[in-house]
């Protein structure tokens, strides 16, 4: 049985059976050394993400580019000395490396690895998950591309794609602008990212798609601000599929 539980385990269902047992004036002293209760027998255990290889499209190529290195006095941050540079069908992305963290790139099996120099430091077992996941979305969003939907929810709630705007003015040539009506009695007109496409499949839905999966979901999330969705009668713009628990409603 003790190859089955951890020790405490044991020893709490001992002092149970103690406490069944003895009179009534010793049980309230039995009780309060009972510091932990064992509600489960599973182990914890540490992501691997990071460790996990990632398959690369043939259509997708990575190309490892050394960064020249500068000298800096004091403690400064960890300076990048690769970055990966990804290609696809739809386009261009750059990624930069943490000096600590290695990718080997098997381009028979097509598949990319990372490891970093020191897993006992806790910022290097971060960076491993998190440099893994962006090389993940860039490879994602350059072949197939990443998408947000957006559901505007309310009456009179409409959205569309101008290609002017009166209140905003232009950041490049050929910038398109999403106009929004969710109650307010002037116009909302947002400039769509460089790299971002946005329409309007029905006037109460918005269609972003792009490469980079940060810029796509940042510009949502600004969309969103102007209407965030509310507990109380279920209106707002909703993101992919989001959803809220609903309160009852006030009675005075």
């Amino acid at each position: 049985m003790t190859s089955i539980l951890p020790q405490s385990c044991i020893r709490q269902l001992a002092r149970i059976s103690l406490v069944q047992r003895a009179p009534t004036p010793l049980t309230p002293g039995l009780f309060r050394s009972q510091q932990t209760q064992c509600f489960s027998t599973t182990p914890r255990a540490q992501s691997r993400v990071g460790a996990a290889s990632i398959s690369v499209p043939p259509e997708v190529s990575l190309k490892f580019i050394d960064l020249p290195q500068t000298t800096v006095r004091g403690n400064a941050k960890d300076l990048p000395k690769v970055s990966i540079e990804v290609s696809g069908p739809l386009g261009q992305l750059t990624l930069k490396v943490p000096s600590f963290v290695n990718v080997a790139h098997d381009e028979a099996l097509r598949k990319a690895t990372l490891s970093i120099e020191d897993s006992a430091l806790a910022h290097q077992r971060a960076m491993w998950g998190t440099t893994r996941a962006h090389l993940q979305n860039y490879i994602l969003g350059v072949s197939e591309g990443h998408i947000c939907i957006l559901s505007l929810v309310g009456v009179g709630y409409r959205a569309s794609v101008e290609a002017t705007a009166t209140t905003v003015e232009p950041e490049y040539p050929g910038q398109k602008f999403v106009s929004l009506k969710v109650g307010y009695s002037h116009p909302i007109e947002l400039g769509v990212p460089e790299g971002v496409k946005a329409s309007t499949p029905q006037p109460t839905r918005i269609l972003l798609e792009g490469n980079e999966k940060q810029v796509v979901t940042q510009f949502a999330a600004e969309i969103r601000e102007w209407r965030r969705p509310e507990p109380y009668k279920g209106k707002g713009i909703f993101v992919n599929g989001e959803t809220i628990k609903m309160k009852a409603k006030k009675i005075r």
